[in-house]
């Protein structure tokens, strides 16, 4: 229990039925504070603390690997979604 605890959590956020509004959030948190996020809508990393700031600035000048998160919304969140959808549109 006096251990530390690190954790990832990936999260789609939309209301629309297109999913126009959808948003690709990717956290990083340490002992439950986030310390480095990606938000499609910013596009970029953002750093909370000294370590995320600095972790935050060599991965958004990694051009591969910062595309790969920007493609999150349409490869993971999009993707995703419509296969949920499509199986609760069916049952009704």
């Amino acid at each position: 229990a006096n251990g530390y605890y690190w954790s990832r959590w990936n999260k789609c956020i939309y209301s629309s039925r297109d999913f126009s509004d959808m948003v690709y959030i990717d956290n990083y948190i340490f002992n439950k504070d986030v310390y480095i996020q990606f938000n499609s809508t910013v596009g970029e990393y953002v750093g909370y603390t000294e370590h995320g700031v600095s972790r935050a600035k060599f991965w958004n000048n990694d051009t591969n690997f910062l595309q790969q998160e920007r493609a999150g919304v349409e490869t993971y969140c999009k993707h995703n979604a419509k296969i949920r959808q499509r199986s609760i549109t069916n049952k009704t």
